[in-house]
């Protein structure tokens, strides 16, 4: 079994990068952001109190965050092991997530904040079915159209350059002293995350001896 945390700022890749790996090595991709989006999607008393502080540029409470992954985790879905993003943001959610869990490593994706800023606010979403876009990376065939289901295309509420420097101040006061906790514990790889999304990949493989990617195998 398996089990690994991915951490990085906001535009980083970190859904993409753990998508990759579930699929190939069995994971369970385990998205904090996704659990959130859903409960906002369908309107629970969680995902009104998410909508009002993501509304606002500020990240989710130490709370509200811990209760929504030990929850997660306690479903035991995940006979092979699991892959977490979004989690831990803080050191206090590390020392949590240490005390309950044994990790066997941990992804660090790095990007400076230029290209997090020309990362993010590239990105769309499809209001009816929920498909990511990048229009740097991933435009949709028809301009603000989702190419599966026909759905507008919008900008998250909270992709905007004055929510972002929020984020990113909230992101380099909390989240980077996470490093020191995992680096001390735990194996971190540190992965320079400008590159394309298959050289990032092959590297997270290599640091921890995993089986290389697919589609480069080919």
């Amino acid at each position: 079994m398996r089990k690994f945390v991915i951490m990085g700022v906001q535009g980083s890749g970190k859904g993409t990068q753990a998508k990759l790996m579930a699929d190939e090595l069995d994971l369970v991709h385990i998205s904090v952001g996704d659990v959130f989006r859903w409960n906002v999607q369908n309107h629970t008393k969680i995902g009104a109190q998410v909508r009002r502080i993501v509304a606002s540029g500020h990240l989710v409470g130490d709370d509200l965050v811990e209760s929504v992954v030990r929850t997660r985790l306690t479903e035991h879905d995940w006979n092979y092991g699991f892959i977490i993003d979004g989690f831990p943001r803080n050191a206090r959610q590390a020392e949590f997530f240490l005390e309950s869990y044994d990790i066997d490593g941990v992804i660090y994706l790095d990007l400076p904040d230029e290209e997090v800023v020309r990362r993010v606010l590239a990105r769309r979403l499809c209001s009816r079915c929920g498909l990511d876009y990048n229009l740097i990376a991933s435009r949709p065939q028809i301009e603000d159209t989702c190419d599966v289901c026909g759905g507008a295309l919008v900008t998250r509420s909270d992709d905007n350059p004055e929510a972002l420097a929020v984020r990113l101040s909230e992101y380099h006061a909390k989240t980077r002293p996470v490093m020191e906790i995992f680096q001390r514990k735990e194996q971190v790889a540190v992965v320079d995350a400008r590159r394309s999304v298959l050289e990032v990949q092959a590297e997270i493989r290599d640091q921890f001896a995993l089986p290389s990617p697919r589609a480069m195998a080919r």
